[in-house]
């Protein structure tokens, strides 16, 4: 049964459950700003499927440069964003990555573009997990913006040890 977190729950006392929390994502993700490019979790199935949410803004460093007078966000951040989801995808399932390890991308087959995404979009990284044998990891990645596909990628992946720093 997919664990949904929404913003419109109601209230219990606590704060809603945004999904999993910016400190929560900051410690299963290595990266930081400018490159953590999850915003969100909005739902998450343990070692099946997570759904998360990248806002795009044109705050966004990468957008000054590509182009800044028609600023769209490079395919390959968008491929960055789908691997950071399943790497959410990873470390937070039961059986999956453990603590002192970390995910990294090794590559990426079969990537489409679609269509452009732009300041103002919401891209939504829809990531199911095809084939795991530790420490290799193997995911289908789609994203999203206003239920049209934008693009998609079979992602990559192998855990290596998390170093102190991370």
């Amino acid at each position: 049964m997919p664990r949904r977190f929404d913003r419109d729950q109601p209230e219990t006392g606590a704060a809603p459950d945004s999904g999993f929390s910016h400190h929560e994502i900051a410690a299963l993700l290595p990266h930081r700003y400018p490159f953590q490019l999850v915003d969100r979790v909005i739902e998450f199935v343990d070692g099946s499927r997570i759904v998360a949410v990248k806002n795009v803004s044109l705050g966004d460093p990468f957008l000054r440069g590509h182009f800044p007078d028609n600023p769209l966000m490079p395919g390959v951040l968008i491929c960055e964003a789908l691997a950071q989801a399943a790497a959410l995808l990873a470390c937070r399932s039961t059986n999956g990555v453990p603590a002192d390890r970390a995910v990294v991308l090794t590559g990426l087959d079969g990537v489409r573009f679609r269509r452009p995404v732009v300041p103002g979009d919401q891209l939504r990284l829809d990531v199911t997990l095809t084939r795991s044998h530790r420490p290799l990891w193997r995911f289908q990645g789609t994203a999203w913006v206003a239920g049209q596909l934008v693009a998609e990628a079979q992602i990559l992946a192998t855990e290596v040890p998390r170093s102190a720093k991370a």
